[in-house]
């Protein structure tokens, strides 16, 4: 990801080298200036001469100025694009991750619910099979009581007809 300290540094630097242009224009134009005073009696035609170089010194100026704009512009651009994309990049990735997490969480879950289905299950059988062993132990219980009681009142009923 480019670093606003990247964008500041390629601005910084082509203000630098403005200045530098800015200041080489300024010593031509000083330097045409000071030969123009010292010239000042010259004919008008090398004042002339004099003060359409001093101009054409400020064209190229100008222009070395609008060409460190331009190249600024396209090294922003070119920072800010880089940056789109490694954010692009990142989103990617994290958007990835939380699906893998998401997919595991899952996993994990249905075997978690498996796993309780399965213990349920399991404890059911066991309570159906105690409640069936329970059963034919309270079946065999009252059986063997009415057949004690059958029984006792055979018992009863035969020694009083006897």
């Amino acid at each position: 990801m480019a670093s606003p300290r990247g964008t500041k540094k390629a601005g910084k630097e082509a203000e630098e080298e403005m200045a530098s242009v800015v200041d080489d224009a300024q010593k031509q134009l000083e330097e045409v200036s000071e030969e123009a005073r010292r010239m000042a009696v010259n004919p008008l035609g090398e004042v002339l001469g004099q003060a359409q170089k001093a101009y054409a010194a400020y064209m190229e100026a100008t222009q070395e100025v609008s060409k460190i704009y331009r190249q600024n512009e396209i090294q922003v651009a070119e920072a800010y694009s880089k940056a789109e994309r490694q954010a692009n990049l990142d989103c990617e990735e994290s958007i990835r991750q939380a699906l893998l997490a998401r997919e595991q969480a899952l996993e994990q879950a249905g075997k978690a619910y498996q796993r309780a289905r399965e213990e349920a299950e399991k404890e059911n059988h066991e309570a159906i099979e105690q409640a069936l062993k329970n059963r034919d132990e309270a079946i065999a219980r009252a059986s063997k009581i009415r057949e004690e009681t059958i029984t006792q009142a055979w018992d009863i009923y035969s020694k009083i007809v006897r």
